[in-house]
């Protein structure tokens, strides 16, 4: 079902853990599965110098965050905010179709860390990282109240 790359990535995958201090700190759930990725990110001017995940999730979820912390790293917050679900999708060479959406997963995850180093700094936050952010802390909220532990 999975190729080498992802299976490499799911069976040792990298930068798992927490950053302590992080720049930036995001998370994201998928609706469609329920996997949780959250993202810590340490920045120096400018620049992803670090980068770590972790995930609830299935296979897909775990590699694609492991790629992805591989993909960022010495990248500008620029750089990053312009990758998509493909670039990750290429460095993985491909997912079976009905794991896709954890490319998406991952990548929201970081959006949503680079949003929150953009606030903490009071610099410009992209409309639609804003807009996704709102819309996913209620259900954030109302997993934790159940005494969901999200990562």
């Amino acid at each position: 079902m999975y190729n080498e790359r992802v299976l490499e990535h799911y069976h040792n995958p990298k930068n798992v853990g927490e950053i302590k201090n992080a720049d930036g700190v995001g998370i994201y759930m998928s609706g469609s599965c329920g996997d949780i990725t959250k993202f810590w990110i340490k920045v120096d001017q400018e620049k992803i110098i670090d980068a770590k995940y972790m995930t609830q999730g299935c296979a897909a979820s775990i590699a694609c965050g492991s790629a992805l912390t591989e993909l960022i790293k010495n990248k500008t917050i620029d750089e990053a905010l312009k990758l998509t679900k493909n670039d990750l999708l290429t460095v993985l060479e491909g997912l079976p179709e009905p794991k896709v959406h954890c490319s998406m997963l991952a990548d929201d995850a970081l959006k949503d860390a680079i949003r929150d180093y953009l606030t903490r700094n009071n610099l410009p936050v992209p409309k639609e990282l804003v807009k996704k952010h709102e819309e996913l802390m209620p259900q954030i909220r109302e997993l934790e109240k159940k005494g969901y532990l999200l990562i």
